[in-house]
């Protein structure tokens, strides 16, 4: 069975140019810096014009090796915390399938434990 994270942003207003080109930016360094070839990385769609409201949104598929989860996940959520602190004013909802992962004005999108060295290592020993 797959999870996925999934990640869309809703506002009345469309993207700015100059977010547009934030966005853009954000989704190159992500992708520059991703560390695995063979997953699955932040991925964003095209516009949808039957969502009008819907100015950003992507998903991520995670990857079926425990030792690569949590740091894929905690790269993805921190590229979607850049992204959602480069749109001002828009309506976030990030999930791994009916998972809701929580906003942190301080910290932005993070899981319990997705930094946490000790499990990383037990997870890379499954």
């Amino acid at each position: 069975m797959s999870v996925s994270l999934y990640y869309n942003a809703h506002r009345e207003q469309p993207l700015t140019e100059a977010e547009s080109a934030s966005v853009e930016r954000i989704a190159a360094a992500h992708l520059e810096s991703f560390p695995y070839d063979y997953e699955e990385s932040l991925y964003l769609y095209a516009p949808d014009p039957s969502r009008a409201d819907e100015i950003l949104g992507g998903s991520t598929k995670m990857p079926s090796d425990p030792g690569r989860l949590l740091p894929v996940i905690a790269c993805v959520l921190d590229s979607v915390t850049e992204l959602r602190r480069a749109v001002e004013g828009a309506r976030w909802r990030v999930h791994m399938d009916d998972l809701d992962v929580p906003w942190d004005e301080s910290e932005g999108y993070v899981l319990p434990g997705m930094r946490d060295a000790d499990l990383m290592a037990e997870l890379n020993g499954l």
